[in-house]
């Protein structure tokens, strides 16, 4: 009984998904706010669903107790960030706070399934990142002086990244966290803020000069560490944002030659990249060394998957962090692996339509950078986990198991929100300033009109 209720929920949880993503880009083209309103309540309705039989499945498979009790806790706190979010924004952008959830709810059938205390340390990270988010947007609408903290932003990233380089033990071959924290998740945060606060104004040479240099100050030391994947994700930012704010092509082409050149000179310099990309261009000749069974892990899984907990996905190696990807293709499939891109990339176009939107340069060079940097690392992991390119060691966002990554994820969507909310004030300023100006014409014509009448 158990074996076909575990069967027949991978197609219920699969067939969720995929009307949970057709929903995700159907509201974009709907106008009726009524009709927006009433998908977004599907879209928790699904969510909910989905849960359900997944924590259900787990629990049938494993009769462990604890699976039911964080299955309660997780969904409390959905139910709390769902309510909060509705009562104190109002103008909050709904689509974005569901996909979050979506992701987050799969990392935590993932990760449960894998490992319950993981699972657990995970939730309760989210919880404190949640709650630290909810003050975010509110500073965002209200702390006009961050777009003159400039400098602030180069030096507090540089000093930071430096005492990594200096204090921090190797793991998996790179200089990644301090005290169990990773520094080069905040920032990514305060780069954008960097980049954001110094190109907002008239762009000259000078300033493209000097965000190059703080550009190739963190991406050096990050190359020190050998942290080469978030290395990869601040120096595709600096591109983008460049080229945004300079809209000069000759700024891109050199930095995209600068960063195939740093590319080669990495290769000869550090064995572990050689190792990664020999394992890319032939995984099937390094598997049993290097653990590169993420190519089989998604292979076994097909279209539909082998169900929660019918696969194998504790043999991957890092399968909570950097190969999570695989194992979700594994036991739910390709096609739901199919619809978790396509939920991300939804995530990014809301991102990229807030920032179009948005009139204040500052706060559309933030909004630009965060989803650059957001998309790109999905890039990267998902990318790496198929062989597209060679793995870089970067996490799923919200879905990867890590609590520095999934943090600062959440508090880079809780300052997306606070621009979203921002650029709402802006069309009501807008309308507002529209409506008094039809009105003061309307009473400058009445008197006119009266005089005209009692002309003979």
């Amino acid at each position: 009984m158990i074996n076909v209720i575990t069967e027949l929920s991978k197609y219920v949880i699969l067939t969720l998904m995929i009307v949970y993503t057709f929903h995700c880009f159907y509201m974009v083209w709907r106008q009726d706010e009524e009709e927006k309103r009433e998908l977004l309540h599907q879209q928790l309705t699904m969510i909910f669903f989905i849960d359900f039989t997944a924590f259900l499945v787990i629990y049938l498979k494993s009769m462990d107790f604890r699976v039911i009790l964080f299955y309660i806790e997780m969904m409390i706190f959905f139910a709390a960030i769902q309510i909060l979010y509705r009562i104190i924004y109002q103008n909050a952008s709904l689509l974005l706070l569901n996909n979050m959830c979506m992701l987050l709810s799969v990392g935590f059938i993932m990760l449960c399934r894998l490992s319950l205390p993981s699972a657990t340390k995970q939730l309760l990270i989210v919880a404190v990142g949640s709650a630290v988010s909810l003050v975010i947007p509110v500073m965002i609408r209200k702390m006009k002086f961050l777009k003159d903290l400039t400098w602030a932003y180069a030096g507090i990233g540089i000093v930071l990244l430096a005492a990594v380089l200096v204090l921090a033990s190797t793991s998996y071959g790179a200089k990644l966290s301090l005290m169990g924290i990773q520094p080069s998740e905040v920032i990514k945060i305060t780069f954008v803020f960097f980049m954001a606060s110094l190109l907002c104004t008239k762009v000259d040479f000078r300033k493209v000069v000097l965000a190059t240099i703080v550009a190739v100050i963190h991406v050096g030391i990050l190359v020190l560490s050998r942290d080469l994947g978030s290395a990869v994700i601040f120096f595709v930012t600096y591109l983008v944002l460049i080229y945004v704010a300079t809209r000069n092509p000759s700024y891109l082409f050199l930095g995209l030659g600068g960063g195939c050149f740093g590319s080669v000179i990495a290769y000869h310099l550090f064995g572990h990249v050689r190792q990664r990309v020999s394992a890319w261009k032939d995984p099937m000749a390094v598997y049993q060394n290097e653990g590169y069974q993420s190519l089989f892990a998604i292979g076994t899984g097909g279209w539909f998957g082998m169900g929660l907990c019918q696969g194998s996905p504790e043999k991957i190696p890092v399968v909570k962090n950097d190969f999570i990807f695989s194992a979700i293709c594994e036991e739910l499939g390709g096609i739901f692996a199919i619809c978790l891109i396509l939920v991300c990339t939804s995530f990014f176009l809301m991102i990229v339509t807030i920032a179009l939107k948005i009139r204040n340069p500052f706060y559309k060079l933030i909004a630009l950078g965060l989803g650059t940097e957001y998309a790109f690392q999905v890039f990267l992991t998902i990318g790496g986990a198929t062989k597209f390119i060679p793995m870089t060691g970067v996490t799923l966002p919200l879905v990867s198991y890590g609590g520095s990554s999934v943090m600062c994820t959440i508090l880079m969507l809780a300052i997306i929100q606070g621009l979203y909310i921002l650029r709402e004030d802006e069309d009501e300023q807008i309308e507002t300033q529209r409506k008094e100006t039809i009105e003061r014409r309307g009473k400058r014509a009445t008197p006119e009109r009266k005089r005209n009448r009692q002309t003979p």
